[in-house]
């Protein structure tokens, strides 16, 4: 049995809540810490499972592009049917994304290991492929994450129909197993649809996805996992009527029938069809437990409105945040819906649970701000929504609404995991890998862009740093410094101030120090030089910056 964090008041935010609110604001540190100790240490580590990387095609032949993310879906499908976990294209992609990495980039090993590292794989699995002829040869890589070395070293071939026995005696070299062929072999469609399906992933223009993949239909109409690549597209178009179609057909006895109801259920509620949402989301959880399923019960009742029988929406949100004590969307719902409801107490604690799980979540801060003017803690309101501007302009426009409707409808997040079988531990990695370690990630591509000069691309992953470490200062530096050089002098300005506030060195205060000469602001120049040589006496970019400002 999950063990519940938060104790009594977990079950019923009203018993003391008052109590149990401190009155200390988040310090900056741990505004920019990711995830609280606790929640690391109590979180059990992830089981060991490999994460399978398209493979390259050597000679870039047009006859097999599509088989580059063709190799990692049937390797990773294959590698699971013998008993050993591997990482879905699904759970591949949501990691991806979390991760704001291109699915179809070409990245280099070290990235791939990084990556592989911050989902909490064991194992990399990379390779090549190419066409001899009709022989198909694959040359695949297993690198053990641990030690860094190259576990598996294999090359295969085998004529081109015969793809799948090809990648099947990889899978068997890297994860041995006495699992017979037919149970392996039985998950595969043929050739041509599973060519079609991968087409149909891989294209760019929705008209062309989409006829892929009724081609992969017609020959197979019980090659569900097409449906459910129907699903996504449309819904990606926001026709949510012909996404519900695409996964109606899916048979109870289908592996797929338990995610394409979840899909069917989140297409009606995106139709407004709320009875027939509830009534998919609370079927999917009555035959096993799913904290998005309950998330999304809770956003049903949300926009149902307050009287609608089936329980306040609070309920179901409440009941998700201890299915999952993890995800911080669960418990921004639960005090997004205490302010709809008008309990600001309520709202603070939980949403000061979400910013405690997910201090970048601008979003909550803002509500927590709101939440705490309206309770009375001026001081501690204003500190939350000068963070929510630090993390993004937008809460400029918010803070314009009138007192009374201070806080948009709609910010309530509907949940679309969709139970893939590794998806909650690899967001789980993703978290307990510390925020600060993925920041750094992106300031180290940031630092490198910037020394090249590529300013266009150092900017998006130092936004990306400072979108999940808000203070961090280094990222401010450089962004001021690019600012600076393309003679944004007031945006610079702007970002040194920051960076000097967020972690005071001599080196943003000298930087500061040169905007303001730009800016023929000599006094302020000199204030700021002469911070800089207190900070460092030995500094002589603090000496040359006070030379060149000259006396007072």
């Amino acid at each position: 049995m999950r063990r519940r964090l938060l104790g009594p008041a977990f079950k019923d935010p009203y018993r003391n809540t008052c109590a149990r609110i401190s009155a200390r604001v988040l310090t900056t540190a741990a505004l920019a810490s990711g995830l609280s100790t606790f929640l690391v240490a109590q979180a059990p580590p992830p089981p060991a499972r490999m994460l399978v990387m398209p493979f390259d095609n050597l000679k870039r032949d047009t006859s097999i592009f599509w088989l580059g993310e063709g190799s990692a879906v049937v390797l990773a499908d294959d590698l699971n049917a013998l008993g050993a976990p591997a990482i879905t294209r699904e759970e591949r992609r949501q990691a991806f994304e979390r991760l704001q990495v291109p699915a179809t980039a070409s990245l280099s090993d070290a990235t791939i290991i990084r990556i592989g590292q911050l989902v909490g794989a064991s194992e990399v699995v990379t390779g090549t492929l190419q066409l001899e002829g009709e022989t198909l040869v694959v040359h695949a890589r297993a690198i053990a994450l641990e030690t860094g070395r190259i576990s598996h070293d294999v090359i295969e071939r085998g004529p081109m129909p015969e793809m799948f026995g090809t990648f099947e005696r990889i899978a068997r070299q890297i994860a041995p197993s006495a699992r017979s062929s037919e149970e392996v072999e039985r998950q595969h469609p043929p050739l041509v649809v599973f060519e079609n399906y991968i087409k149909g992933l891989l294209a760019e223009q929705l008209a062309t996805a989409i006829n892929y993949l009724n081609a992969a239909l017609a020959a197979a109409p019980t090659f569900d996992r097409a449906r459910l690549a129907l699903w996504d597209l449309y819904t990606d178009q926001g026709d949510h009527a012909k996404a519900l179609a695409a996964v109606v057909p899916v048979a109870a006895d289908s592996p797929w029938s338990r995610r394409a109801r979840f899909l069917g259920a989140l297409s009606s509620l995106n139709l407004g069809k709320y009875d027939e949402a509830f009534a998919g989301f609370k079927a999917f959880t009555d035959t096993q437990p799913s904290a998005d399923a309950l998330n999304n019960m809770g956003v049903v009742q949300l926009r149902r409105g307050a009287t609608t029988p089936g329980g306040p929406p609070t309920y179901y949100f409440n009941k998700a945040a201890e299915a999952d004590p993890r995800d911080p969307d669960y418990f921004f719902n639960l005090g997004y819906a205490y302010w709809i409801a008008r309990d600001p107490q309520a709202a603070i604690y939980w949403l000061r649970e979400a910013v405690r799980r997910n201090p970048a979540d601008g979003d909550a801060h803002f509500i927590l701000g709101v939440s705490l003017a309206a309770g009375g803690g001026a001081t501690e309101a204003s500190r939350e929504r000068e963070l929510a501007r630090r993390l993004s302009s937008k809460y400029e426009q918010w803070e314009k609404r009138p007192a009374a409707d201070a806080v948009p409808k709609g910010l309530e997040r509907v949940k679309d995991g969709i139970e893939l079988p590794h998806a909650s531990q690899i967001e789980a990695a993703l978290a307990t890998s510390d925020q600060r370690e993925l920041a750094q990630f992106y300031l180290d591509r940031g630092r490198r862009l910037f020394q090249q000069e590529n300013d266009r691309e150092a900017i998006v992953e130092l936004n990306r740093t400072l979108y999940l470490s808000p203070y961090e200062a280094e990222a401010h530096l450089l962004v001021g410094r690019i600012h600076l050089r393309n003679n944004r002098v007031r945006d610079a300005i702007d970002a040194f101030k920051i960076s000097v506030w967020s972690s005071e060195t001599a080196q943003a205060h000298i930087a500061l120090g040169e905007a303001y000469l730009q800016a023929k602001d000599s006094a302020s120049a000199r204030t700021e030089g002469e911070r800089a040589a207190v900070l460092d006496p030995s500094s002589d970019d603090a000496k040359r910056l006070l030379d060149r400002i000259g006396a007072p």
